[in-house]
């Protein structure tokens, strides 16, 4: 008892940043501390806890062990509980402060998230938004593990664990090169494109979302492209390598390079793809995150105006 009453909020806290990063030099970067503030406090966790937590690999960085494993997810669970209960107890005027960090679908984040911290950042002055940019796959396990409170993706890839809340939800569109036959269409039906190949978005689920959407109307395309990236998808298209499918559409129609795409809607009865916020079922929501869900909330309801 005596052993577990000794460890330390910094020991906990270094051993998170040094599992997230498995770098004791990452961590110490994070925590503006030295290497060996670091090292030493999880050398005491582990002494304390009587269980090796990493695997120190020369040259390699380090490696969870199951037991390190184990006391991430418990104290990650503990940080933020008592995080959410500091705030409750100091933010008597109402203003959420600190930090709070959430995850963004790639192809999402550009259109809404700069005006999303800007205001942000002049409502809540003493609030700091860290952001990870990620797919579907990445998003569901940073919330699982705690390294995000809240997260704004599609909704696919979200297992029962999770709760969703839909802000949106976007129809798909078909991509074409402007100066394609097809795109000067006000919509075309997705069997009409039988000969054409296709620029897939190759994200996780993002790409079993398209390839169903085209296969429910019996239609299984030639891919001659893929890509983790939604631009080099629209490059791709804009320079006549196929055509595509997305569900966000920017303000213009000029790829990087100045190419040009034509976005025309889909005749075939398609559903719309709803954009939520995810959160861990059965977690208390901290002031932090529910201000930034606040203003997602916000940004949206513009969009749709």
């Amino acid at each position: 008892m005596t052993h577990r009453l000794e460890i330390t909020l910094a020991q906990l806290r270094y051993f998170v940043a040094a599992a997230e990063h498995l770098s004791m030099t990452a961590a110490a970067e994070e925590k503006f501390v030295a290497q060996s503030a670091v090292s030493s406090a999880i050398a005491q966790l582990e002494a304390r806890a009587g269980a090796q937590l990493f695997i120190r690999r020369r040259a390699k960085g380090l490696a969870l062990t199951p037991a390190g494993r184990r006391l991430l997810d418990d104290v990650r669970t503990l940080l933020t509980g008592l995080d959410a209960a500091i705030d409750a107890a100091r933010d008597t005027d109402g203003e959420p402060r600190g930090t709070v960090r959430i995850g963004f679908f790639v192809t999402i984040a550009p259109f809404v998230l700069p005006e999303v911290l800007s205001r942000s950042k002049v409502r809540f002055p003493e609030l700091l938004v860290e952001v990870e940019e990620m797919d579907a796959q990445s998003a569901a396990q940073a919330l699982r593990e705690g390294r995000v409170e809240l997260a704004l993706g599609y909704d696919f890839g979200i297992g029962d664990d999770l709760v969703r809340e839909v802000v949106e939800a976007t129809p798909p569109y078909v991509l074409l090169a402007a100066d394609h036959p097809l795109a000067q269409r006000e919509s075309i039906g997705l069997r009409e494109l039988g000969r054409e190949k296709l620029v897939l978005l190759d994200l996780p689920h993002s790409r079993e979302y398209f390839l169903a959407l085209l296969g429910s109307v019996g239609f299984e395309p030639e891919i001659r492209h893929r890509t983790p990236s939604f631009e080099t998808v629209r490059a791709m298209v804009a320079h006549g390598h196929g055509f595509s499918i997305l569900n966000q559409q920017p303000a213009h129609a000029l790829a990087y390079d100045g190419g040009v795409v034509a976005a025309v809607q889909i005749s075939d009865p398609v559903e719309p793809l709803p954009i939520v916020i995810t959160t861990m079922q059965g977690t208390r929501q901290s002031a932090r995150a529910a201000a930034i869900a606040g203003i997602i909330r916000e940004v949206f309801a513009d969009r749709q105006r």
